[in-house]
């Protein structure tokens, strides 16, 4: 799994059981790997390549990530123990409305590298369908964290899902770590670590306010973000303006929570007892960053939902974790993406499997 904040290549070695449609899972080895400075600066301008130059990068990265599953194997002494590899890739171009998605890492070098199946292209299914492609985490968050009303991701995008009254529907909120990560490089920061710039920083309501007024925020699910809305629209917005690096942190912080609570409070609404309590489960990068965490707690109080951050592993590779499941439902050829979250005409079977 490689995520659009460019932090790097989570791998784990998962474990799922399923007994009479009920699944649990033990995470038995995990890493996550930073992708050295010619590799960020590969993947973040893919998506400015020309055709002949993006396909050579798509098999190039293909063979990379190959080889660092396969050290990945060697060092946790896994050899003869995996059923399969499932890959996300790295997206670059996410166009639904032109009906379609790219993911870098080809499957079939990853095969060729590591002697095993492979299964890649996870969106394509559902793009072709007429769906957003995205998110398409709820699948796993249905079977494997059932006892949370809310979920929520924050990566180089915040994602929310939530088990409403019509079934599980999920969507983009707005750009979260990409900014975030963006902006506290301009203090050679290669993140905001705990949140404690922003947490000494002065809000902007201006700038604020301009960030809640930004059109997608007021269109209906199913939607969803390209990687690219948070650094060629949003960081524009904030870059140039004479605030501190601080004051524009504790901004875009105080827009994401707003934007999560304002997208609980519409879930709420389609819960079948609205008004009862409920619980969101945070999870991703974002989850490490308290002042960001208590910042949308604090959002969420006056809705009766009451947040909860895992442990450190399942923050940080619960994405690849549920790469893992839709990979097994792939195998199984059972339905692994969600029509309900993404709009598309039926569910589907999503993902190429590519065998040596």
């Amino acid at each position: 799994m490689s995520g659009s904040s460019l932090d790097g290549l989570d791998i784990v070695f998962a474990e799922l059981t399923e007994v009479r449609g009920q699944w649990t899972y033990a995470i038995k080895a995990s890493e996550s790997l930073p992708y050295e400075p010619e590799w960020v600066e590969k993947l973040a301008n893919a998506i400015h390549l020309p055709a002949r130059e993006y396909l050579l990068l798509h098999s190039e990265y293909g063979h990379y990530n190959g080889h660092r599953i396969k050290q990945f194997i060697e060092k946790n002494h896994l050899d003869h123990k995996i059923h399969f590899i499932a890959s996300h890739g790295h997206t670059t171009f996410h166009m639904p409305d032109g009906k379609m998605t790219a993911q870098l890492g080809d499957g079939a070098a990853i095969t060729a590298v590591t002697g095993l199946p492979v299964i890649s292209d996870l969106r394509a299914m559902d793009i072709a369908l007429g769906g957003q492609g995205a998110p398409i985490v709820p699948i796993g968050e249905k079977y494997l964290f059932p006892a949370y009303q809310y979920l929520l991701n924050i990566g180089g995008i915040a994602n929310i899902s939530a088990n409403v009254q019509d079934g599980y529907v999920a969507f983009d909120i707005c750009p979260a770590n990409r900014v975030l990560n963006g902006l506290a490089a301009a203090l050679n920061r290669p993140y905001d670590e705990g949140g404690q710039l922003a947490a000494g920083g002065v809000q902007d309501d201006a700038l604020l306010a301009k960030l809640n007024d930004l059109p997608y925020y007021a269109a209906p699910w199913p939607k969803s973000l390209a990687n690219d809305f948070g650094t060629d629209t949003i960081l524009p917005m904030i870059e140039g303006l004479r605030i501190s690096v601080q004051g524009k942190l504790a901004t875009y912080v105080a827009h994401i929570a707003e934007q999560v609570a304002k997208s609980a409070a519409a879930l709420k609404a389609k819960m079948a007892d609205p008004e009862a309590p409920a619980k969101m489960l945070i999870t991703g990068g974002g989850a490490f960053n308290t002042f960001l965490v208590n910042c949308i707690r604090e959002q969420l109080e006056p809705l009766n939902i009451e947040v909860e951050v895992p442990d450190e592993l399942t923050i940080g590779f619960k994405e690849a974790l549920v790469m893992a499941l839709i990979g097994a439902l792939r195998w199984r050829q059972e339905e692994n993406v969600l029509s309900s979250v993404t709009g598309a005409s039926r569910d589907s079977i999503g993902g190429a499997l590519w065998i040596n």
